[in-house]
Parts: C-alpha cells; structure tokens; sequence
C-alpha cells in the first residue's frame, strides 16, 4: 500500500506542529470521527508525518499534536525511503490476537522514558486511507505495537497508563521531570 502523500524523511528545523507532553489535557480528551477525508485531511497528515520524521518518531496521533480527529501516521521503517508511511483515519481494531507480547515502548509525548508494556502481537485494523478509501491490513510485530500504542492516543490514553512495573515506572518519569500524577492506569 502506497501513499499518496509523500514528504522528506528529514528532520526539519522548524516542524509544523508542536508536540504536546505528558500533563497536557489535549492529550486526554477523546478523538473524533473524520467525517469527510478533503485537503485538510491530507495536509494535517503531512505536516503529522513531516513533525513526526522531525522527531525521529515511527507514529504519532493527532491529539498529540492538540488536534482532536482520528488519525494517526506510522513509518516503522523512517530511515528507508522507499518504505510507504502509512496513514489511518477513523482506525478501528477488529481483531487482537490471543497472543500478548512484552515490549519496550516510548512516546513523543514522553520524551526519554521507555518502559515495557504488553499488548497483543498481531491485529487487524480497518480504517480510511488518505483517500478516504476504506482499508482493512493485518499487522504483527512492531506494526500492530505502534498502530495500538497511537490508537490508544485517539482513546485519551498514553503508554504510560499500561505499565504494570510501577516502581520503573515512578522512577524514569521523575528523571525526565513528569508527573507520576499525570498517569491514568487501565487495566489491559
């Protein structure tokens, strides 16, 4: 799957959009529904893949970026050029795999704090492209890792909120200066 939207996988000086970190309520309030893919649909997810390339990040979910719609951007490979980045609107989870799978994860929005975190090892996600084309892929690994943790975003809820070691957790988030009051544990 290609996409149509193409930019340089480069860091920018100066990204279009800010990130936004652990403590910011937009980063906790819910996504909405895209209810039409235009223009403004595909230069958001631009400039979301541009800020993310800028971050040396593999996704990023527009409530990261303060915009409350439901789109996220994800390049697992952003060193390699001729890899596609993929871009999913209104993404919903239709399957999780019963295998569950610890890895370490970290997030723009939480900059130097890695923690591991466990989630389903494969999924099947359908979504709209940036065509507003319906699609449905099957992702493992890595993929489906990042296509949940930014799904998550659309949902108020940061990776932090998933780790179950809560003494790593206390101690990387004071060493990078964030609240431990800012996360908002559920239960897988």
């Amino acid at each position: 799957m290609t996409s149509l939207i193409t930019v340089e996988k480069e860091k920018l000086e100066n990204p279009p959009l800010d990130i936004h970190f652990l403590g910011d309520r937009a980063l906790r309030q819910p996504a909405k529904r895209i209810a039409k893919v235009d223009d403004s649909i595909r230069k958001l997810a631009k400039e979301m893949l541009q800020t993310m390339y800028s971050s040396q990040g593999i996704g990023l979910a527009a409530p990261q970026v303060a915009i409350q719609k439901q789109l996220i951007v994800v390049d697992c490979e952003p060193d390699n050029p001729a890899n596609s980045p993929l871009i999913l609107i209104n993404p919903k989870i239709t399957v999780f795999s019963k295998e569950l799978c610890v890895v370490e994860e970290g997030c723009l929005s939480i900059p130097g704090v890695y923690l591991d975190v466990t989630r389903p090892k494969a999924i099947e996600v359908s979504f709209k492209d940036e065509q507003g084309k319906p699609r449905k892929i099957q992702a493992t690994e890595l993929l489906a890792r990042v296509i949940q943790h930014e799904m998550d975003h659309l949902n108020g809820v940061m990776f932090v909120d998933r780790v179950d070691n809560d003494l790593a957790l206390t101690e990387q988030l004071q060493k990078k200066g964030f609240s431990r009051g800012a996360v908002k544990p559920v239960k897988s």
